[in-house]
């Protein structure tokens, strides 16, 4: 197992846990995050419903999401519920363990191209990145879409930037969205064409330039309308220069006289 940066969970923390042993009075698990660190689950935190039997809850060798109700520091031991935990807690966090799981296997393979181990690659890389970016799969999505420059302000060394990006772009991909819309530009002065084209390229260049992680079609649907596709990473970026570009384009728009308008699309 890794090295990790806490030896044990915080009373509240949510942790996934795999089951080895069952009793009529409770269960014992170990701790996929710290290690398999054993802790206890009591009869009485296994179900809010009335059940026959703990047996028919958990299982040896199931993987559950459990919750720190008690911790013995001195001891070292650890108490947990399995009834106090949401389903919807219960998914986020077992999605969260799935993407650590991966990220973690992509900076054990590095740390193996350089013939190191992952205790060292964590001391070295990864906890500076899960610093930076919250956990160390954002860090590596960040990676994925602007490069070394991410590593490398996280304060990652050198050595490690290089097969570390390699295999984020092996093993992550990272998802463009998409907003469409329709805009409705028309003129009726004599070099309206030219008009309506201008206000359309400021609509265009303006999100061309809020962020290089756009990408821009426009295209006629019939004059005057004309459809807008604009994708990225992630809808924040998009949402932001959408803002700015139909801004831009009202005062280009007025200024030549053109009827200017957009009505956003819904998504499919």
């Amino acid at each position: 197992m890794p090295l990790r940066r806490k030896e044990l969970p915080d009373v509240g923390e949510l942790v996934v846990a795999t089951v080895k042993k069952v009793y009529d009075y409770g269960a014992y698990l170990t701790l996929d995050e710290y290690g398999g660190l054993e802790a206890y689950l009591p009869w009485s935190e296994v179900a809010s419903r009335w059940v026959r039997s703990i047996h028919d809850v958990v299982k040896p060798g199931q993987k559950i999401v459990v919750k720190v109700i008690r911790v013995n520091r001195r001891r070292r031991q650890v108490d947990v519920s399995l009834k106090r935990v949401y389903e919807n807690e219960r998914r986020r966090k077992m999605m969260e363990w799935k993407r650590a799981q991966k990220a973690e296997k992509i900076l054990e393979i590095a740390a193996q191209r350089l013939g190191r181990s992952l205790d060292d690659a964590y001391r070295e890389a990864g906890w500076k990145l899960e610093e930076a970016y919250g956990d160390l799969m954002a860090a590596f999505e960040e990676a994925a879409i602007r490069g070394e420059e991410v590593l490398r302000k996280a304060g990652v060394p050198e050595e490690w930037i290089a097969p570390l990006l390699e295999e984020i772009r092996r093993h992550v991909e990272v998802k463009r969205v998409r907003i469409s819309g329709i805009l409705t530009a028309r003129s009726y002065a004599g070099d309206g064409v030219e008009r309506v084209r201008e206000t359309l390229l400021e609509v265009k260049n303006t999100i061309l330039a809020t962020s290089k992680d756009l990408s821009v079609k426009l295209y006629t649907v019939g004059a005057p309308r004309y459809r807008l596709d604009v994708e990225s990473f992630d809808y924040k970026t998009i949402e932001k220069a959408l803002e700015k570009a139909i801004e831009a384009g009202e005062k280009k728009a007025r200024r030549l006289a053109v009827e200017f308008s957009f009505t956003r699309l819904r998504k499919q």
